[in-house]
């Protein structure tokens, strides 16, 4: 593996971009769902529901900031040391929030949520619908829409193509997603090409080239075209939660929040300079993750538990905080120490399965 590349500096602004899209479905699970549909929770909230409703936007915006975030990583990284570095992003910390809520879940033994070994076992893999089971916590189904993004941005790395064509890349990208959610409606290219958020991972990785390369015009017309498209997928979502729910956010207004949701990105890109990075937030960016990870289930059966003692909203607000704190600790005494043990572990690991896989190439090679 290459020397590994100088650290970039960090961007605060886009920690507290990604806490505020990380409460923004929080409060969508607390709020809104969880009394909903399902009835996961016995309590609901119909004072905060219509404003909650807007929270599961949270997760778009997590797809633009990550699209910035991953161009920002992939840049003069090689492909072996992007993966590398993607696997000990996201692993330590979805092993550990993930084993908690199997043993919290079990342990609660509530008629709505269940876990068993087997579902547990397949979880590991992170891809647990693949092996017949449901994931643990519903919400990490964009985790795996993350991994299929991450999965071809190291493939673009492989072949040379992010370096080289990245501009036509997303351009074929955005084609394919258009072709898709307007035309074809295809489950499978939906979850193979990522179509109906793939706008979104695209405008952030635009948003880091202009950042990088300066402006052109391909760049700001696949940007303009990757906001538009974003517009129109958009609906997929909101059909399905008029299905499910009987009510949704209106056209206009996802429109509206799609703007904004843009705006926040470049703005916190624009500003990263009036935002010092600090210990404060490197954490806040830090227990995002565990945060998005370990609260709804777990949330909804600590919400129950309380609501009868204490009222529903001091028990809802106090699972927010509650969720906060264990969300730090795990990444602090938890996530970070995993990460820089796995980081030096696999790092040497690939190399020296690099230089194995060199000299057999080498010596396959026909002698002249």
């Amino acid at each position: 593996m290459n020397t590994r590349p100088a650290e970039q500096n960090y961007i605060a602004t886009l920690d507290l971009l990604r806490l505020a899209a990380a409460l923004a479905v929080v409060f969508f699970h607390y709020f809104f769902r969880g009394a909903a549909a399902e009835g996961y929770l016995a309590q609901g909230y119909p004072l905060a529901a219509p404003f909650a409703l807007y929270g599961y936007l949270g997760v778009n915006l997590f797809f633009l900031i990550s699209g910035f975030v991953i161009a920002w990583s992939a840049e003069n990284r090689s492909w072996d040391q992007f993966a590398v570095a993607r696997f000990v992003r996201l692993y330590p910390g979805y092993l550990v929030c993930m084993t908690i809520t199997f043993m919290i879940v079990t342990f609660a033994g509530s008629s709505l949520l269940s876990a068993s070994f087997s579902q547990y076992a397949a979880n590991l893999s992170m891809f647990a619908p693949a092996f017949g089971q449901p994931f643990m916590d519903g919400v990490y189904w964009s985790i795996v829409l993350e991994l299929v993004f991450y999965g071809w941005v190291t493939l673009a790395l492989f072949t040379g193509l992010f370096q080289k064509r990245k501009l036509e890349l997303l351009f074929a990208w955005l084609a394919i997603s258009a072709l898709n959610e307007f035309f074809l409606g295809s489950s499978a290219a939906r979850l193979l090409f990522i179509t109906e958020f793939g706008p979104f991972f695209a405008a952030g990785v635009l948003v880091h080239h202009i950042r990088a390369h300066g402006r052109s015009l391909p760049a700001l017309l696949l940007f303009a075209a990757a906001f538009l498209i974003s517009c129109g997928t958009l609906s997929v979502t909101q059909r399905w939660m008029l299905g499910h729910y009987g009510i949704a956010v209106s056209s206009a207004n996802l429109v509206v929040a799609n703007v904004i949701m843009h705006a926040a990105l470049i703005g916190a890109v624009l500003l990263r300079h009036r935002v010092r990075a600090s210990a404060l937030t490197l954490a806040l960016g830090g227990l995002t993750y565990p945060l998005y990870l370990l609260h709804q289930n777990i949330g909804y059966l600590a919400i129950n538990a309380a609501a009868p003692l204490v009222g529903k909203w001091f028990a809802a607000f106090g699972c927010v905080a509650l969720m906060l704190f264990v969300s730090w600790a795990i990444w602090r005494s938890c996530e970070r120490p995993a990460q820089r043990f796995l980081r030096i572990w696999l790092g040497r690991a690939v190399d020296a399965g690099l230089a194995r896989f060199r000299r057999v190439t080498a010596g396959a090679q026909p002698a002249e």
